[in-house]
C-alpha cells in the first residue's frame, strides 16, 4: 500500500492472527480496530468469571513469547485471589534481544490489540492498574501507544466502569533507559519503581510479591497480543493452530544471510528448514548454510545438519537449544564463528549490570579472549580456557543474562572448535584474509 512502511515479510505460508490488521489504512486508530473485531473479546471476557478467563488462556496452549515459554494461563493462576496489596499487570515491551524485532510492529501497527490483551489480563487476575514498560530505544513508539490509550479511555475501554461492567482498569506507559538487563522481569520491576535495574532474588516470585510488593503478572507484548484472539475464538481453535502444548502462531524474525529477511507469522512448530528455504528464500549467492541461531543471540547455535526441527519450545529444546524470542539468525559458509562469538559476547559484556561477579567478570574475559582469537594472538589452550570461563558463568547468576552469554558461547566452542584452532594455527582470521585477497 502507498506509504505503508511495514517491516513484515510476506509469504503465502503465513497464518496471520496477531498481524492480520497490519497494512490496514490507519490501523492504529480505535475506529479501524473496532471495525475489525476490536474489543469484542474484552466484552466477552467481562461477561465471564475471572477464573474462566484464566482457564481459557491456560487451555489454549499460549506460552510466553518473551523467551521463557511458560504457559500463560498457568502463570496467571499463580496470582492469589485475595491480596491485601493491589495487583498489577505489567507488559514487558523491553525488546532488546539481538536478532529480535517483533514486538515493535505490534505496538507500531496495532496498539489497541495489545491494550485489549492487557485489560483482559487485568480482569482475569482482578487487577486495576497496568503498565506498558517500553524499551528506551523505542521511545518513538510512545506517541503511538499513548494516542491509542487516550482513544481507549475516550471510548470507555479504560478507566472506571469499563463498558458498564463495573470493572475499573487504569493503564499507562513507562520507558526504560535502554538497558537489556531490564528485560528480566524483576529488574524491570525495580526500574518501574525508580530503582536501579538490578535483578531480585527469587523466590518470592512476582506473581506473589511483585511491583510495589503486590501480586504482579508480567507478560511480553506478543503474548498479550494473542489474548484477545483466544477469548474471541476459543482455546480449542487457538491450540489447533500450533503443535501439541505449543498453541497458536509465532512472529519469527528472520535475519542474517537470507534472501528475504523479515518478520513472519507462522504456526508454532513450523519446520526450520522450510522457514529458511521457502519463507526466507534460502542463503544468498548459492552459498551453503553454516549455522542458525534459532531464537535470538542468547540461544545455543545449530549447525546446518540440525535444522530439520519443528520451531516450537519443546522440539528445539530436545536438540539442545531454545526457541527464545523467535529471532532466527542465519549464517552462511563464509561467516567466521570466532567473530560471531566475539560480537555476541561484546553485547553481553556491555549489557551486564555487574551485580553478579561471574557475569560481570566472565563476559569481559570472554570478550577479550574472542578478540584475541580473531586478531590471531590466541594460544593453543585458549579454547579450553574460554569453555571453562563460560561454564563458570552458567547457572551461577541471579538472572538469566549470565546464561544468555554462556550458552551460545559453549555451543559455538563445541560445534566449531576447529575454527578457533585454525585461528591459532594460522595467526589470523582465514575468512577475512580470504575476503581481502578475493577483493583484489
Amino acid at each position: 500500500m502507498p506509504g505503508y512502511n511495514n517491516p513484515m515479510g510476506e509469504s503465502p505460508l503465513e497464518v496471520k492472527v496477531i498481524s492480520k490488521r497490519f497494512g490496514l489504512p490507519n490501523s492504529t486508530s480505535l475506529d479501524v480496530y473496532v471495525q475489525h473485531e476490536g474489543y469484542q473479546a474484552l466484552r466477552k471476557a467481562l461477561a465471564m468469571k475471572p477464573e474462566d478467563v484464566i482457564n481459557e488462556v491456560k487451555n489454549s496452549g499460549l506460552r510466553g513469547r518473551g523467551g521463557a515459554g511458560f504457559n500463560t494461563g498457568m502463570k496467571w493462576s499463580f496470582v492469589p485471589k485475595q491480596s491485601a496489596k493491589p495487583k498489577y499487570v505489567v507488559c514487558n515491551a523491553d525488546e532488546s534481544e539481538p536478532g529480535t524485532c517483533k514486538d515493535r510492529p505490534l505496538m507500531e501497527y496495532d496498539p489497541h490489540q495489545l491494550i485489549e490483551g492487557i485489560i483482559i489480563a487485568g480482569y482475569a487476575i482482578q487487577s486495576h492498574q497496568g503498565f506498558i514498560y517500553i524499551r528506551g530505544e523505542y521511545r518513538y513508539l510512545l506517541d503511538i501507544v499513548d494516542r491509542a490509550l487516550a482513544e481507549a479511555y475516550a471510548g470507555g475501554y479504560l478507566g472506571k466502569n469499563i463498558q458498564g461492567s463495573g470493572f475499573d482498569f487504569e493503564l499507562c506507559t513507562h520507558t526504560g533507559a535502554g538497558a537489556y538487563e531490564c528485560g528480566e522481569e524483576t529488574a524491570l520491576l525495580n526500574s518501574l519503581e525508580g530503582l536501579r535495574g538490578y535483578p531480585r532474588i527469587k523466590p518470592p516470585f512476582p506473581a506473589v510479591v511483585g511491583l510495589y510488593g503486590g501480586p504482579t503478572v508480567i507478560n511480553n507484548v506478543e503474548t498479550l497480543s494473542n489474548v484477545p484472539h483466544i477469548l474471541l475464538k476459543g482455546a480449542d481453535w487457538y491450540s489447533k493452530l500450533g503443535s501439541p502444548k505449543n498453541g497458536g502462531t509465532r512472529l519469527f524474525c528472520l535475519s542474517g544471510h537470507i534472501n528475504r529477511p523479515g518478520v513472519y507469522e507462522l504456526p508454532m512448530g513450523f519446520p526450520l528448514r522450510r522457514m529458511i528455504e521457502e519463507i526466507g528464500g534460502g542463503v544468498p549467492g548459492g552459498k551453503k548454510l553454516k549455522a542458525v541461531i534459532p531464537g535470538g543471540s542468547s540461544c545455543p547455535v545449530l549447525t546446518a545438519d540440525e535444522i530439520d526441527v519443528a520451531m516450537d519450545y519443546d522440539s528445539v529444546a530436545k536438540i539442545g537449544s531454545m526457541l527464545g524470542s523467535g529471532g532466527v539468525i542465519v549464517l552462511d559458509e563464509d561467516a567466521c564463528m570466532v567473530k560471531a562469538a566475539g560480537r555476541i559476547m561484546r553485547f553481553y559484556a556491555h549489557e551486564s549490570c555487574g551485580w553478579c561477579i561471574p557475569c560481570r567478570e566472565g563476559t569481559s574475559w570472554l570478550k577479550h579472549l574472542f578478540d584475541r582469537f580473531h586478531a590471531g594472538g590466541a594460544m593453543a589452550d585458549d579454547t579450553d580456557t574460554a569453555l571453562d570461563v563460560a561454564y563458570n558463568i552458567l547457572g551461577k547468576t541471579l538472572c538469566p543474562l549470565g546464561d544468555a552469554a554462556a550458552m551460545p558461547t559453549i555451543s559455538i566452542l563445541r560445534k566449531f572448535r576447529h575454527e578457533f584452532e585454525e585461528h591459532v594455527k594460522l595467526g589470523y582470521c582465514p575468512y577475512e584474509r580470504t575476503a581481502v585477497t578475493s577483493d583484489k
